[in-house]
């Protein structure tokens, strides 16, 4: 009798821990971890069916479990820099509740692992592009004339020209899109804005605080960074703004040139079909009132 009540407490109590899987979801990632001998599959495929197995069934006993991408390079040098042995489980597992403190990680709630793994791959990229982003601000120094932080100075900015997009756009879902190139990537932040029944706008606070720190990368270096505003309102189709960084100030498209930015192939540059329902606009100028007064770099 003693056992069996032992038994339904440790089952209750795993119901109450939460779990980490680090998932390596690209092949090459795969193979690089098949040099460890305490590594124990052979194929992607196989390994990838009993990681979606395993979370099944953790999921079937009320359990946990998030998931975490697993960057060989990144575990290698875990492992250097902690003197932990490279082949051994127990590193991997160290290094997962690692990824699982810090690192880009969802939640396991059913779907599929193939829908999982592009939302993951988009979270880590997310993250990565917000890290680099807040390296490059803090990298910015301090105004040589006013000992203003720049870094600070241009989040600022970058707050209020987000907000008075936002004001300026009308009633409607808004979907801002940014764009700053860097080196070695263009640096991308999306932010979606949702309203509720009373109008308020409604933010995710992890999306708003990336997007703002990559424009803000665009005004603080100066870089030929870009920002476009997509509004849906249902039953009025779609209205697209478009602005321009040059010099650290955001400049509005006229309609033309909004019309030619979507419908120009970037790559090729061949021209595109224009989108059924989409108005094209002349973007307001949203540089006056955020910049007037303000000391200028």
């Amino acid at each position: 009798m003693a056992h069996t009540e032992h038994d339904t407490m440790r089952r209750a109590l795993r119901r109450e821990v939460a779990g980490t899987i680090g998932l390596l979801a690209d092949e090459e990632d795969f193979a690089a971890m098949r040099r460890y001998r305490t590594f124990h599959f052979d194929d992607h495929e196989t390994y990838l069916q009993q990681v979606e197995n395993l979370l099944r069934t953790l999921a079937a006993q009320g359990g946990h479990t998030t998931i975490a991408l697993f960057d060989p390079e990144e575990y290698e040098e875990y492992c250097a820099d902690t003197g932990l042995d490279p082949d051994a489980a127990t590193s991997r597992t160290r290094f997962t509740a690692e990824l699982a403190s810090g690192g880009a990680t969802l939640p396991y709630e059913g779907q599929p692992l193939a829908d999982l793994v592009p939302d993951l791959v988009d979270e880590a990229v997310r993250q990565a592009t917000w890290e680099y982003a807040a390296v490059v601000l803090a990298r910015t120094g301090t105004c040589a004339t006013c000992g203003e932080d720049l870094g600070r100075a241009a989040f600022t900015r970058a707050s209020a020209l987000i907000a008075r997009a936002l004001a300026t756009s009308g009633p409607g879902a808004r979907h801002l899109v940014c764009s700053v190139p860097c080196d070695p990537e263009t640096l991308l932040a999306a932010l979606h804005v949702e309203t509720d029944a009373d109008g308020r706008a409604r933010v995710d606070d992890t999306e708003a605080l990336e997007f703002t720190t990559v424009l803000a990368v665009g005004i603080a270096t100066r870089r030929a960074a870009g920002m476009v505003l997509r509004t849906t309102t249902p039953g009025d189709g779609d209205r697209v703004h478009g602005w321009r960084m040059t010099e650290g100030r955001l400049e509005p498209l006229t309609a033309a040139e909004v019309f030619d930015a979507y419908c120009t192939d970037a790559l090729s540059g061949d021209l595109v079909s224009p989108e059924s329902g989409v108005d094209y606009c002349a973007a307001p100028d949203l540089e006056g009132d955020v910049t007037e007064g303000e000391h200028r770099h």
